[in-house]
């Protein structure tokens, strides 16, 4: 039947079979993303754990480091994140090894979690007084990165620009920013814009915008259009092809401490996060390729 649910279905599928071919090499030096918005609820955890679990999927080792307190992203991944937890917290306050705290996912050998607990909350008052405040992940992550191969490092940050937002913008080289496609999508965006040029000129001068990702699309509403078409307009070399589909199962996955892609595999949402994890992992491929001509 020629319907719009069967033109619908028919195209999910045709991109599942599409996936199944794809070959993704990963070489050279690992890539270090902040997924940032000072916005909040426009799916920036959400887009973390998944993109990191769509990577694992396409074989690359992974690493999520949950910087927001609420611990949102090490639920995702099922990891144990209590108050008695070793944590990202314990790098930044007490200098301990990223690799004392890291834990792997269940969901693939090769997705890890640096786990937050509820410690890192009063974090930011505690790094005022710390020595090097604004590096402290950065330096613990270069100090992992010797010993340990990684593909890419996953940053989530908490929905504010405080200490341990400026500590993944330091750490990192790419930011990734999710962008909702709703009516306040651009909101706050040029505040976040002049926060990375802030970091790019006094703390870190590699950082850079590399990934628009737009997330919560309603193709059945024009609005939606409306600000995919403007974001595109203005960020052409930035944003993901890939969109991601608002999803009753990318939101369920969670509660079930799991990814989308391990909770649905088949959906709409989990297609879409492979998809984008794709066209990342491609983009870094190019960037290497330019880099050694």
């Amino acid at each position: 039947m020629d319907t719009p649910l069967a033109r619908e279905l028919a195209d999910l599928s045709s991109r599942r079979r599409a996936l199944q071919d794809v070959k993704v090499e990963f070489e050279g030096d690992p890539r270090v993303l902040t997924v940032s918005n000072q916005k909040g609820g426009v799916g920036k955890t959400t887009t973390a754990v998944n993109l990191a679990s769509a990577l694992a999927g396409l074989g690359a080792k992974v690493l999520v480091v949950d910087l927001d307190p609420q611990g949102n992203a090490s639920t995702a991944l099922g990891v144990a994140h209590s108050a008695e937890t070793p944590s990202v917290y314990d790098v930044l306050i007490d200098d301990v090894p990223v690799a004392d705290i890291v834990q792997q996912s269940p969901e693939s050998p090769n997705l890890y979690c640096a786990p937050s607990t509820i410690h890192l909350a009063g974090a930011e008052i505690e790094l005022v007084s710390q020595v090097a405040r604004e590096f402290r992940l950065r330096r613990a992550l270069e100090e992992y990165l010797r010993d340990t191969a990684m593909d890419f490092v996953i940053i989530d940050c908490p929905p504010s620009l405080g200490l341990l937002t400026i500590n993944a913008f330091t750490a990192a080289s790419e930011v990734l920013i999710p962008i909702q496609c709703e009516y306040y999508a651009l909101e706050g965006l040029s505040q976040l814009l002049g926060s990375i040029q802030m970091i790019q000129k006094h703390l870190n001068p590699e950082l850079h915008l590399s990934t628009i990702l737009l997330t919560m699309y309603d193709g059945r509403t024009r609005l939606a259009q409306q600000v995919a078409d403007e974001v595109r307009t203005h960020f052409s070399e930035q944003v993901l092809e890939s969109v991601i589909p608002r999803s009753v199962r990318v939101s369920e996955a969670p509660s079930f401490g799991q990814t989308v892609l391990a909770y649905d595999p088949t959906s709409a949402g989990a297609v879409a996060y492979r998809e984008a994890a794709v066209e990342i992992a491609r983009r870094g491929s190019r960037i290497a390729q330019k880099k050694e001509k």
